[in-house]
């Protein structure tokens, strides 16, 4: 078993930074209890505490005190970022070296957050931070855009971003951690698919990438259709489609509205 504790940054009275109509401690929030809840409902071999599960204030030595008690695993920090910048970077501690276990862990979570978030990539970075230096096991902080950059922080607005976040570091966890999926069990009932229409080409790449994982058939199918001497444009919409049956197609409407997906449609396959 596997003991992830994951730390959302900030909470309470500390609200963390500040701009463009939104706060640090809650995106950090929401961020983290989407891992939490991908890890719990999809893996089999993993635990999860959280440093809070709502706002809280909650002190550096409590964090990484709850964590060393616990016996935890891995310690994975979510924050986001301000000060003029653009994009996502992590951290480990600055006494680690780049051939250390914890070293290999940010960079299998950092491949995974960049490929799939539509962000800069500021790099893979060291730092003397509590959670960092203060954690018995290894321990990661990433952050996660500038909420004082406008095209970030649009971003972080959107749930459907939030959520892609929290997945790719999942996908990192478990190949650093060799994770165990629970199997998705499907009927032989009459075929159906799940459609998510007017999609950017990065958020249907993800969630094709996400769902082939979950054991679904899924596809990202551009919308527009081209001449033989035309080319796809960077905005061109796409769609994601998921093959899978009745029930499944049920579960996964109610899903991915909840994600953001507002447009989310069932449809059986004649």
């Amino acid at each position: 078993m596997v003991k992830i504790f994951i730390d959302p940054g900030h909470g309470g009275t500390d609200s963390g930074a500040v701009g463009n109509g939104i706060q640090e401690k809650n995106i950090t929030l929401q961020i983290a209890s989407a891992i939490q809840s991908i890890l719990i409902n999809e893996y089999s071999n993993v635990e999860v505490r959280m440093s809070r599960t709502g706002d809280e204030t909650v002190s550096l030595n409590q964090r990484t005190n709850m964590a060393n008690a616990w016996g935890a695993d891995f310690f994975l920090s979510i924050h986001i970022n301000s000060g003029g910048g653009r994009g996502y970077e992590d951290f480990i501690h600055s006494n680690l070296s780049s051939a250390s276990r914890t070293a290999q862990i940010q960079r299998t979570i950092h491949l995974e957050v960049i490929t799939k978030i539509d962000m800069v990539d500021r790099g893979s970075k060291k730092a003397d931070f509590h959670v960092l230096r203060e954690s018995n096991m290894d321990a990661v902080l990433t952050e996660n855009g500038f909420i004082d950059n406008a095209e970030d922080a649009s971003k972080m607005k959107n749930p459907a971003w939030v959520n892609s976040v929290a997945r790719a570091h999942v996908v990192g966890v478990e190949k650093a951690f060799n994770l165990q999926r629970k199997l998705q069990v499907q009927s032989q009932s009459t075929p159906y698919k799940v459609i998510i229409p007017n999609l950017a080409f990065w958020q249907a790449r993800a969630l094709v990438a996400e769902f082939e994982q979950r054991g679904f058939r899924a596809q990202g199918v551009a919308l527009k259709i081209y001449g033989p001497n035309e080319r796809a444009a960077a905005g061109d919409p796409y769609m994601l489609v998921i093959d899978t049956d009745f029930e499944n197609a049920k579960q996964l409407v109610i899903e991915l509205k909840t994600r953001g997906y507002s447009r989310t449609y069932g449809e059986k396959i004649l």
